[in-house]
């Protein structure tokens, strides 16, 4: 029998009721048993600065590369900021990029899905940087489907905060099933 699958999962949203982390606690209840999921905060990932890291990494940095290390795939939620990704979740990459010890990064060959939720045109447009960013990191990036929840619908969300577009959590399952199957593939 094979180990069961470690998810990481950040959003790009540092707001409490943000619906990008809102998203990552619903995908955390859409997968299989036996699949461990985490959610990293980037709350704590202090401005990306050269000087800083020559001192040694601040604890929430390291902490994050570790989780990053450990899990076995990654489930990133981006919001669409001025048509692009946040500077919070550029920022987190930027911090988990680096080579420590002439070690290769922790995000190298690590597989990674998108999800997002967004205005009229959910994030598309974050979500084509974004995979511009991680595929220049050298990760495997899951395509399909891909996860673009609008909020111009009524019917997305319940007044809690749910999602309760039935299309859009099918779609979740189906891109946490490609990000789990492909990740037992490369594992082989």
């Amino acid at each position: 029998m094979e180990k069961p699958l470690h998810i990481l999962a950040f959003a790009g949203s540092l707001r409490k009721e943000s619906y990008n982390r809102k998203v990552l606690s619903l995908a955390c209840t859409l997968l299989p048993e036996g699949t461990s999921f985490e959610v990293f905060d980037l709350n704590e990932i202090p401005l990306f600065n050269v000087d800083i890291e020559a001192l040694g990494y601040p604890e929430s940095v390291s902490k994050f590369r570790q989780a990053i290390q450990n899990a076995d795939a990654i489930l990133i939620a981006s919001p669409e900021y001025n048509s692009s990704i946040s500077g919070v979740l550029k920022n987190a990459l930027d911090w988990a990029s680096r080579s420590e010890n002439r070690q290769p990064n922790p995000l190298i060959k690590k597989p990674v899905a998108i999800i997002g939720v967004g205005e009229r045109g959910g994030t598309s447009r974050s979500q084509y940087h974004l995979r511009q960013v991680l595929n220049h990191l050298n990760m495997f990036v899951i395509n399909k489907p891909e996860i673009l929840i609008s909020l111009s619908s009524e019917k997305t969300f319940d007044d809690q905060g749910n999602l309760i577009d039935e299309f859009a959590i099918n779609l979740i399952k189906k891109l946490l099933s490609s990000l789990i199957d492909f990740t037992y593939q490369i594992r082989k």
